[in-house]
């Protein structure tokens, strides 16, 4: 589990620093270019549960295929790749149509802002095709417990993220400065460079990619069974995007620059979640390998210890949070009244990132039972309470922090529920039934 884990973790801190370098660029840039970036970034977070309907059903799919050691079928679902491709051409023409109407969602009264938030969002959803490959290859590759060469593509996107960002925002010599548009640039650039690596890295797979044809039709019934456990998985990230872009309307209340706030906020939260995440990608490879091939005791124990650890660096990020929030905020915004209310975000937001943590391993582990529908059906109630709970605590006298407060709660309970879920399911799966099985 930790072979597996480590490289997927770091990915996922490499992703987290991808993010974190632009953010960091287009803080210098100031509080309103963090807010397009912010505003129109709600939308490729969207896309990401569209191409979950893809990426989860091949992913658990292939591992459960290989944990049989039928790698014929683990080809086959491997294919469904096909799907992740027609859905990012559909989401990049209608991104781009309907620009105007999606980040007029948001009421910015700012004209500056809301262009620049069409521009990034013309930039990065019109191109978004790359990250859907990106996302599908990373799955199947970690389905198969190559946990590596996801690890080597992202460090070589990240590179050459940091190296183009600089040069396209404040521009160089011959090159103009281009700002948020820059920035999109940039990051479509490095996803397309990390789409070649894996290509490259596909092209000289015996496992997997070689028994896949993707020019030839995919079986309805492989199709079927990709979507069946996609959809969840999927809809729940739509889902989640969707509340979280409700709560951004709601921020834009107490002022455009608000999402800076909530920007910044949530790119440095990202060092527990995002790691959480890539820790979760590994569970759900280890258990959907280890549940098809009937080993139920590896299934229990893998996550019990991978529940310990992610409680161990829960903590340690609300120390971050808590007790680093003034000097953390003030690497990528230097407003003084940007940064009043930052620390507020992190150190609300801080007291939960446990919980959370714990919550998003164990969806993943949930997922390599395939039992995706029933976790996002826990995922989507608590995550909805969180708009009602914020129109009530932000008309107090919490104001704006009333919404980071809603976001913390659900997050303590739904880690709760989360893992009491997961134990009840693991009780029922004693040794003897899955060696019958």
């Amino acid at each position: 589990l930790t072979r597996l884990a480590l490289p997927i973790m770091a990915t996922s801190l490499v992703q987290m620093a991808y993010n974190m370098t632009d953010m960091a660029w287009i803080g210098r840039v100031g509080a309103g270019a963090v807010s397009a970036v912010g505003s129109a970034a709600m939308f490729t977070w969207f896309s990401q549960g569209v191409s979950s309907l893809a990426r989860m059903g091949g992913q658990v799919k292939v591992a459960h295929s290989l944990g049989r050691g039928d790698r014929e079928e683990a080809g086959k679902y491997a294919q469904g790749a096909q799907l992740g491709i027609l859905f990012a051409v559909i989401f990049g023409i209608l991104s781009v149509a309907f620009r105007k109407q999606l980040i007029g969602f948001f009421n910015m009264q700012d004209r500056q802002i809301v262009r620049d938030a069409e521009i990034y969002l013309t930039i990065t959803c019109g191109l978004i095709l790359f990250s859907f490959l990106n996302a599908i290859f990373t799955g199947i590759l970690t389905a198969s417990g190559d946990s590596r060469t996801p690890f080597v593509a992202n460090v070589i996107g990240l590179v050459i993220n940091m190296v183009l960002d600089p040069f396209l925002i404040f521009g160089f010599g011959p090159i103009p400065a281009m700002g948020a548009a820059g920035a999109a640039i940039a990051t479509v650039g490095a996803q397309a460079v990390v789409t070649a690596v894996f290509l490259w890295f596909a092209r000289r797979d015996t496992l997997v990619f070689s028994q896949v044809h993707i020019l030839e039709r995919t079986s309805r019934r492989y199709i079927r069974q990709i979507i069946k456990i996609g959809f969840p998985a999927g809809v729940q990230t739509m889902i989640y995007s969707g509340i979280s872009m409700v709560l951004t309307r709601m921020v834009t209340d107490f002022g455009d620059t608000a999402i800076a706030v909530q920007k910044v906020g949530s790119q440095i939260e990202s060092v527990a979640w995002m790691t959480a995440d890539g820790f979760a990608a590994a569970i759900n490879s280890f258990i959907g390998q280890n549940f098809g091939a009937g080993k139920t005791e590896r299934v229990k124990g893998g996550y019990k210890k991978a529940a310990w650890i992610m409680a161990a660096w829960g903590l340690g990020s609300s120390a971050l949070l808590i007790f680093g929030a003034e000097p953390v905020f003030r690497i990528f915004i230097h407003e003084p009244e940007v940064v009043a209310d930052g620390i507020i975000y992190l150190q609300v937001l801080g007291l939960s990132q446990m919980f959370m943590c714990e919550e998003i391993l164990t969806e993943g582990a949930l997922a390599g039972l395939g039992k995706t529908m029933q976790a996002s059906v826990i995922s989507v109630i608590f995550t909805a309470a969180r708009i009602p709970m914020a129109l009530i605590l932000s008309s107090t006298a919490l104001g704006l922090s009333g919404i980071w407060w809603a976001i913390t709660l659900t997050s303590v309970v739904k880690g709760i529920v989360f893992v009491s879920y997961f134990m009840a399911v693991m009780r029922k799966l004693p040794p003897e039934v899955e060696e019958k099985r």
